[in-house]
């Protein structure tokens, strides 16, 4: 038998009942396509609230270190009590694991109720750089010694007058940007995408977000032969234009590679033509470690947890599956939830037939019932 080690932390909030509920489905696809040749062996890891109690320190250095030891793993979402020493949980585990791109697939699943006309046109996957840009989290509040010295600073040094002002550093660097496209690249290749489309604020922010363009233009030189067999093409556009086209013309974009902020907006946007983020599975990818989790958060105004959605942790999961090369497991996984969703069954915020209502556990059993 050939066994598998996936790390799992089931999270906070509604972390729990997804977990769960997606833990039924992949272990039940498992042993359906390989029966006892091939196993997964869970080994349970802990952040947030759960870790606080167990460690006393929401994000212990045996979970880092159990990371870096097995490379895979998948969690449900966190949050980061107050007073804890991180501004997000999220962002420390992608930072200190270096998971720098974020993947998220979105495409539409027939049957789910969506806010646009055509939300069938929508088939797109967002690489989000992951370490940089704001989300480095470098900022200082207003009146700090610290933005006191930045503002002296830059009146001495280049003739920049600020008032009293909170102040952030937005770093966007060649080598994690090079990076970023060379990892979508490659995957556009290996999944037979055929556009690139970089998204940007370069006509302002010239040296961030303009070099963020330039960079990934020059990773594609690198790859003009592979681009040209493959008939991938590149293209950029501005931001703040790209939210237009993704609502007038979905079926034009492809894979979209963004800096941090502009893909966590685009890719919450992009969710919502398909009937929202409950539904959009996610991964951070680094060298060597993969971390994969929903696009969604605790949930804390949730009534019933028990009535969560837990889609977008079990395709996380599919996403999973096939990065360790399980590629039936994951196109079961998808095919059955396909099927229960067509034949009107889900949470209350994806269904509206109160008979076909279902709870997280009893709609992970319905997928089951699919395969």
């Amino acid at each position: 038998m050939e066994n598998k080690i996936i790390l799992y932390i089931k999270g906070d909030g509604i972390g729990p009942y997804v977990m769960d509920a997606a833990m039924k489905v992949w272990n039940a696809a498992v042993n359906r396509i390989y029966r006892d040749k091939k196993r997964i062996i869970w080994k349970e890891i802990y952040a947030g609230k759960k870790a606080l109690e167990k460690y006393g320190d929401i994000l212990p250095l045996e979970t880092l270190e159990l990371f870096k030891k097995y490379k895979i793993g998948i969690k449900g979402p966190l949050e980061t009590p107050v007073g804890s020493g991180y501004r997000s949980l999220n962002v420390a585990l992608r930072q200190k694991l270096d998971l720098y791109a974020c993947i998220r697939p979105v495409k539409y699943i027939k049957g789910i109720d969506a806010p646009v006309k055509n939300p069938e046109k929508v088939d797109i996957i967002i690489f989000r750089e992951n370490t940089e840009d704001v989300y480095a989290g470098i900022e200082w509040k207003e009146n700090s010694e610290e933005s006191n010295k930045i503002i002296n600073f830059l009146k001495s040094n280049f003739n920049i007058s600020l008032k009293k002002t909170a102040i952030g550093i937005k770093p966007i660097s060649e080598f994690k940007t090079k990076r970023l496209m060379k990892k979508a690249i490659e995957y556009a290749i290996k999944y037979n995408r055929k556009k690139i489309t970089i998204v940007h604020k370069g006509n302002i922010m010239k040296y961030t977000e303009g070099a963020f363009r330039n960079w990934c233009y020059e990773v594609s030189k690198d790859y003009s032969l592979e681009l040209e067999k493959h008939q991938i093409e590149i293209n950029d556009i501005i931001a703040d234009n790209m939210f237009q086209q993704l609502l007038l013309n979905p079926e034009n974009f492809d894979i979209l590679i963004t800096p941090n902020l502009n893909g966590d907006y685009l890719s919450d946007a992009a969710a919502a033509q398909v009937g929202g983020i409950g539904i959009i599975p996610g991964s951070n990818i680094g060298d060597d470690i993969a971390l994969f989790e929903p696009t969604h958060g605790t949930a804390p105004g949730i009534k019933n947890p028990e009535m969560a959605n837990p889609t977008s942790l079990i395709l996380s999961g599919a996403m999973m599956f096939e990065y360790i090369n399980f590629t039936q497991v994951a196109e079961l996984i998808r095919k059955s939830l396909k099927k229960t969703v067509l034949e009107g069954f889900g949470t209350p915020d994806i269904i509206k037939d109160d008979k076909k209502v279902l709870s997280a556990n009893k709609f992970a059993e319905k997928i089951i019932e699919y395969f």
